[in-house]
């Protein structure tokens, strides 16, 4: 049997898609490309162990992508949550007050010009052993 290996992609309608790239581009720090999109090779994630990508579908009525009211979000691995989140504000991101903190690691959110929201993730670190 064949398996999914992993999401290959993210991809979604803008009612202006360039001026959007570019303010990823600038407020997020992506590498889009010149034909639009980035690309986010896997080993790339290597650097913050535990990091990787999650596909879990939400129920229907589900509050947490709020305050979109898109059908989605996205979420993004970061190295420094509390950076990342001062660079959008400063792009001009509506940045949510709350973080959170679990086992997982760090959450903070953000929605970008078209009300898309955005999740970012620092992964926690592995704790070493002695």
């Amino acid at each position: 049997m064949q398996r999914v290996r992993g999401i290959g992609g993210f991809f979604f309608k803008a009612v202006d898609p360039k001026a959007l790239s570019a303010w990823y581009r600038d407020a997020l720090g992506l590498g889009v490309e010149a034909w639009g999109g980035a690309f986010f090779p896997w080993e790339s994630l290597k650097t913050s162990d535990g990091a990787g990508t999650v596909w879990s579908p939400f129920a229907q009525d589900t509050t947490y992508f709020a305050p979109s009211e898109k059908p989605f979000m996205l979420n993004f691995v970061v190295d420094d949550l509390d950076a990342m989140l001062t660079q959008a504000k400063a792009a001009g991101a509506v940045v949510e007050d709350k973080i959170t903190d679990d086992d997982n690691g760090r959450f903070g959110w953000l929605m970008d010009p078209e009300g898309n929201r955005i999740e970012l993730w620092q992964p926690r670190q592995p704790s070493s052993s002695p």
